[in-house]
């Protein structure tokens, strides 16, 4: 069983987060990275018209049927520079961004991983999360070269509850560096209040989905500089992260990837939104 200590508990009630080194070994971390590799191989690539791309820009993507159901499926998603003129630019294993977003109900390898107890035994000890509930998972790649950016956001506008209850479990499965993209979160960010909504759009909206503005308070512009700091992390690190944290990630211009797994889960006595983008 991994239990967080009351030192951990504090520091992630402090911060909004918690990182914690060597939480897996560098078997389960090549493990889950050959399960993804084997994904990728099997995929085959679709037409450029019928590929789903992640944006950045989430008003972008919500129109995209794909991206809709991929709540229930193992899904590929492309990288906004991969496509020229209708063909990739690069071999197809560098060319996706993630697989999403249920790899911990479907897949033979991450399913196992991601329902472990000790898992739900982090998000009750750090988090305080009384009937952990897993909804989310994503294979991130943040391939080199390019790699893209994921702009400052917060998970609870995108996986709604009410109270909000959402806890990011995020695995560094490779390095990850200032260089090649890590993460940066604003300290403390937390106790603010839900900036954004991210749900499906009422029935016969063509868009899909909406992203609605809750409060406008303004967050410092996101910099690789104070008051945000990187979350750097070595291979087997897993990172706790609340819900309502403000973080983000630079693009990738190194020329080493950075795998990652991550997982949302939220809390099982707390109302799940009927208009959330995935449908329970």
């Amino acid at each position: 069983m991994d239990e967080a200590t009351e030192e951990e508990a504090r520091t992630y009630e402090r911060d909004g987060f918690l990182v914690i080194p060597s939480f897996l070994s560098e078997g389960e971390c090549f493990a889950l990275m050959d399960r993804a590799k084997r994904l990728v191989d099997s995929f085959e690539v679709p037409s450029r018209d019928r590929a789903s791309v992640f944006s950045t820009n989430e008003q972008t993507r919500t129109s995209d049927e794909y991206f809709l159901a991929s709540g229930s499926r193992v899904s590929f998603f492309f990288e906004e520079e991969a496509w020229d003129r209708g063909a990739l630019r690069h071999d197809k294993s560098i060319s996706i961004n993630k697989i999403g977003h249920a790899l911990h109900e479907l897949d033979e390898v991450f399913a196992p991983f991601s329902k472990s107890e000790r898992l739900r035994d982090i998000t009750r000890s750090v988090a305080g999360m009384k009937t952990p509930e897993l909804v989310q998972s994503m294979y991130i790649f943040k391939n080199p070269l390019i790699g893209g950016d994921v702009s400052c956001h917060q998970d609870a506008s995108f996986l709604i509850t009410t109270p909000p209850s959402v806890v990011g479990l995020w695995f560094a499965l490779e390095d990850a560096t200032i260089e090649n993209g890590c993460m940066w979160a604003l300290p403390g960010g937390h106790r603010g209040p839900l900036r954004k909504r991210f749900s499906r759009a009422p029935e016969g909206d063509a868009r899909g989905t909406v992203m609605t503005t809750l409060d406008e308070t303004p967050l410092p512009a996101p910099a690789p500089s104070e008051p945000w700091i990187p979350l750097e992390a070595k291979r087997g690190t897993m990172i706790v992260l609340h819900g309502l944290l403000p973080h983000w990630s630079s693009s990738n211009r190194s020329t080493r990837s950075r795998h990652a797994y991550a997982l949302h889960f939220v809390d099982g006595e707390a109302a799940w939104a009927a208009d959330n983008w995935i449908a329970r």
